[in-house]
């Protein structure tokens, strides 16, 4: 039986807690399990950025962040869930808090993200590190390595990348095997929404699937022009598929 591949994802059918649990659990022995939690501007980037594609293919666990993404893998066929990315880190940052096998590392954005984050690592008994890559890390091979080594010399088990994609990505993809075993979650701001610096939309925004429209509320001018350009990318993208899979259909 064909399982539909919706942008040719192989998309996960587990639960933000499943997820969650799955990486208190066990640290993945065969290197680096990458989760990436796409929603439509990840799949519009996906179709620019060959490194992003590469890394999901590469990923473990593939999730329908975004409810547009969640819509269409319906429409092909796909019983999906959508899972985010705030419900996967408030999952995981919760189970860390008694997991105290556990090492964490934070990528994140800003000197108060992580202030936050040491203040909750020791409210919480949580042996965590983190740190502020400066703009345009990703193009600097030389300050990867450090970084990767950096992760690596904290024993890291669960890194959490807080900067935003493709950088996140594309930098756990492309330095995989300089980091040690361990789950990386791409999350983006979800760190922040967690920690009580973002607030995030409420419980009817969501279900009415306008979260989008409450984020853009909040930063007009970053996410005005990226909202566009994704909505156009990722009607591309479903267009590019769809004929992917009529080729392939009559083949």
């Amino acid at each position: 039986m064909n399982v539909a591949r919706p942008f040719g994802l192989d998309l996960s059918m587990d639960s933000a807690h499943d997820i969650a649990c799955a990486a208190i659990q066990q640290i993945p022995p065969g290197g680096v399990a990458l989760v990436v939690t796409p929603n439509i501007d990840h799949i519009a980037m996906i179709r620019r950025y060959p490194a992003l594609a590469r890394a999901y293919r590469n990923a473990a666990r593939i999730v329908c962040d975004g409810w547009p993404v969640q819509l269409y893998a319906r429409f092909c066929g796909l019983q999906v869930a959508r899972v985010t990315g705030c419900e996967i880190t408030g999952e995981l940052m919760h189970m860390a808090t008694g997991a105290s096998s556990h090492r964490l590392y934070f990528v994140v954005d800003s000197v108060e993200t992580e202030t936050a984050v040491a203040a909750w690592a020791e409210q919480h008994g949580v042996f965590s590190a983190a740190t502020i890559p400066p703009f345009g890390f990703d193009r600097d091979a030389g300050y990867c390595e450090r970084l990767a080594q950096s992760i690596r010399s904290h024993e890291t088990t669960l890194l959490i990348m807080a900067v935003g994609a493709p950088r996140s990505e594309v930098f756990v993809d492309t330095y995989r095997g300089m980091l040690p075993p361990c789950w990386a979650f791409c999350v983006g701001q979800a760190v922040k929404i967690e920690l009580g610096l973002v607030r995030r939309a409420s419980a009817k925004w969501q279900s009415a699937g306008m979260e989008w429209l409450w984020r853009l509320c909040q930063e007009p001018s970053r996410l005005a022009k990226r909202y566009v350009t994704a909505v156009a990318g990722f009607g591309l993208a479903i267009v590019e598929d769809q004929m992917r899979n009529r080729r392939e259909s009559r083949s």
